[in-house]
């Protein structure tokens, strides 16, 4: 029982020592923004949404009037295109892409971060008899390209001077 104790303090304490943290929400350097120009019901606004709401320093609010800062979603797509297809027209792989540019202003209309676009492609490879299996597939793809842009955006806004 004190040799598993001891084991685990040691793993902790190695941890500890190489600088390992778990991630967690940056720190904003405004006390509240304001989100403008989703589509409603956005998932990457929703996910936006919750990752600020994370955030210690900052709190979210409807009103733009509101807000210290304006994060204006300016256009969020998601394209898919053939990369690869057989001599007989079969599709083999694809490539799926998400595209979001955003600016962030005051309300009184001051720039902070210029017009912004980030765009993120995954390649994909498909096979017609196994269809539903790529659909799931390609799911997950965007998810996970939604995560990857919210990760940008904050760490974009955390490096946002206070106004």
């Amino acid at each position: 029982m004190i040799r598993r104790q001891a084991l685990g303090l040691i793993g902790t304490s190695a941890l500890a020592g190489c600088g390992f943290e778990l991630r967690r929400a940056p720190a904003l350097r405004f006390n509240s923004i304001a989100l403008a120009g989703f589509a409603p019901k956005s998932p990457l606004a929703d996910e936006l949404r919750s990752n600020i709401a994370a955030s210690p320093t900052t709190r979210l609010v409807e009103a733009a009037a509101q807000a210290q800062v304006v994060l204006e979603a300016l256009a969020d797509g998601r394209e898919k295109s053939v990369v690869a297809s057989t001599a007989f027209g079969e599709v083999r792989e694809l490539q799926l892409r998400s595209r979001f540019s955003f600016r962030l202003r005051t309300p009184q209309g001051r720039e902070l971060i210029p017009a912004t676009e980030i765009l993120l492609s995954r390649d994909m490879s498909y096979r017609e008899t196994a269809a539903l299996a790529k659909e799931q597939e390609e799911a997950a793809l965007y998810r996970s390209m939604q995560s990857d842009i919210v990760a940008q955006v904050l760490r974009r806004l955390a490096s946002v001077p206070a106004p």
